[in-house]
C-alpha cells in the first residue's frame, strides 16, 4: 500500500505556502497539490494537519478538505490494484486518474517547440479547410524556419530553449548566434517576431505567462533597405517591349503591369475574377488584411483585360507563382538599358553594414509593382491617404517610408500643384 503525507512547499515561509500530499509507493513519488494554502506558525508539522486555534477558527473545515483528499488518493489507489491485478499505477497514471476522480480537468502540457508544431498544424489545417494561401503558406514556412534555427542554436550552444529560458540574456545570445551565421539584419528580424508570436499565442492561451519578450529590448529588428521602384517612363518602356517570340515573358510582363497599376499585393492581383470588375472598378477583399478595396482600372489594366477577354476566364494575364514572376520580370528588365544602371543597396548582414552596387533590374520583384503604384501615384499628386486607402497603410509616416521620393522630387510636385492652382485661379 502506498503512503500518504503532506508536507508544506515552504515550511519557514512568511506568508501562505501551498500544501502538498506527498504519495510514496513501490519506489515512487507523485507530489500531488491540495490547492490549499497555510501559514507556517498554524501548521502542526507532527500530526501534518492544521493546529487547532483561536486564530484559525476554520481548521475544522480546512482538516477535513485534507481528510478527503487523502481518502480519495487511497480509493484510487486500491481500485486500481483491483482492476489490474494487483498492480500498481505508475507515477503519471496516478496522477491522471486522481485528478480525473476529484473532477480536476487535465491541461495539456506544451514545450515551447511542441506549442509551435501545435500552431503549424493549426495552420495547415485552416490553408486545408479554405483553400491554399499565399499569406497562410508563408506564415508555415516561416514558422518552420523558426524552430529549425531555435533548434540548431540549442544544439550548437547546448542550451534549453523552452519557455522557461526565454530572457534577455536568451535574446542577445540568439540574436549573436545569428549574426555569427551572417544572416541579414531583417532575416534575425523576421525570425525574433516569430518567436514572438509563439510565445504571445503561449501567454493568451494560458499556457506560459512569461514576460520577457514584452521588454523594449527584446527588439525585432528591421532596417529600410534600398528598395528600388519603376517610374512612368520605365514601365512604358516595359509595356512596349515587343515580347511575341517570347509569349511566357510576355503574359509574365503583363501580369506584372497588374499589380504596377492596381497597387494590390501579388496574392490579389494574381486572383482576381469577373465578379470583382464592377462598373469601372476593382472591388476585392485584400486577402493578407481581410480588408475590401476599391480601385479604379487605369487605362493600361483596361488595355490589357481587352487583350486576355476571349484568352483566360478572368480576363486577366494567367496567373504564375511569386517565384517565377520574379525570375521572368529580372529577365525582362535585363532587355532595357535604363534599367542596367547601377544602383547602390545598402544591407546589414552578420552585424557588419555591407554597401554593394548591383543593376537595377536585379532588384526588380513582384513587390516593385506594387511600391511602383504608389510612388507613382504619389508623384501625380493623388493625395497620400488617397492611395493609402488602396495600399492598406494605416498611418502616413509608414507609408512616406515605404514610397521612394526623393526631395527634388517633392519640390517638383509641389511646383506642379502651385501651377495648377495658379492655373485654376486665372480660368
Amino acid at each position: 500500500m502506498a503512503n500518504f503525507n503532506f508536507n508544506l512547499r515552504t515550511a519557514t515561509s512568511t506568508t501562505p505556502t501551498p500544501i502538498n500530499l506527498v504519495i510514496r509507493w513501490n519506489n515512487k513519488r507523485l507530489v500531488f497539490p491540495s490547492n490549499e494554502t497555510i501559514l507556517p506558525k498554524y501548521w502542526n508539522n507532527e500530526k501534518q494537519r492544521v493546529k487547532a486555534m483561536k486564530e484559525f477558527p476554520e481548521h475544522p473545515e480546512f482538516n477535513t478538505r485534507l481528510d478527503n483528499l487523502v481518502i480519495a488518493a487511497k480509493n484510487v489507489f486500491r481500485k486500481f490494484q483491483n482492476d489490474n491485478e494487483n498492480a500498481v499505477p505508475t507515477i503519471e497514471q496516478y496522477r491522471s486518474i486522481l485528478k480525473h476522480e476529484l473532477g480536476i480537468e487535465e491541461k495539456e502540457v506544451y514545450t515551447l517547440f511542441s506549442f509551435a508544431e501545435r500552431l503549424i498544424v493549426e495552420q495547415t489545417q485552416t490553408i486545408k479547410s479554405k483553400g491554399k494561401f499565399v499569406g497562410r503558406n508563408t506564415i508555415v514556412n516561416t514558422y518552420k524556419q523558426t524552430i529549425s534555427i531555435l533548434k540548431e542554436y540549442q544544439a550548437k550552444k547546448r542550451k534549453k530553449v523552452d519557455f522557461e529560458t526565454i530572457d534577455l540574456d536568451f535574446y542577445f545570445d540568439f540574436v549573436k548566434f545569428l549574426e555569427g551565421k551572417g544572416y541579414a539584419l531583417n532575416t534575425i528580424g523576421k525570425y525574433i517576431k516569430t518567436l514572438k508570436t509563439f510565445l504571445n499565442e503561449a501567454n493568451e492561451r494560458d499556457i506560459t505567462n512569461i514576460k520577457a519578450h514584452k521588454s523594449k529590448h527584446f527588439k525585432v529588428l528591421k532596417e529600410e533597405i534600398d528598395a528600388i521602384y519603376l517610374d512612368e517612363s520605365e514601365l512604358t518602356e516595359i509595356y512596349n517591349l515587343d515580347l511575341k517570340d517570347r509569349p511566357a515573358l510576355e503574359r509574365a510582363r503583363d501580369l506584372f503591369l497588374v499589380g504596377c497599376y492596381t497597387g494590390l499585393r501579388f496574392s490579389d492581383f494574381t486572383r482576381i475574377e469577373p465578379k470583382h470588375i464592377r462598373d469601372g472598378f476593382i472591388q476585392i477583399t485584400q486577402q493578407k488584411t481581410g480588408s475590401p478595396v476599391v480601385i479604379p482600372i487605369h487605362p493600361i489594366v483596361q488595355e490589357l483585360m481587352n487583350k486576355y477577354e476571349e484568352v483566360t476566364f478572368n480576363g486577366f494575364p494567367p496567373a504564375i507563382t511569386n517565384q517565377k514572376l520574379n525570375d521572368y520580370i529580372k529577365e525582362i528588365g535585363k532587355k532595357l538599358d535604363s534599367l542596367k544602371n547601377p544602383v547602390s543597396v545598402t544591407t546589414t548582414r552578420g552585424g557588419r553594414e555591407i554597401t554593394k552596387k548591383v543593376n537595377k533590374y536585379e532588384l526588380i520583384t513582384t513587390h516593385t509593382a506594387r511600391r511602383s503604384f504608389a510612388t507613382n501615384q504619389f508623384k501625380n499628386g493623388v493625395p497620400s491617404l488617397t492611395i493609402m486607402a488602396i495600399t492598406g497603410h494605416k498611418t502616413e509616416k509608414a507609408f512616406m517610408k515605404y514610397i521612394k521620393v526623393t526631395p527634388d522630387q517633392h519640390a517638383n510636385i509641389m511646383r506642379a500643384i502651385w501651377n495648377r492652382q495658379e492655373l485654376k485661379a486665372v480660368n
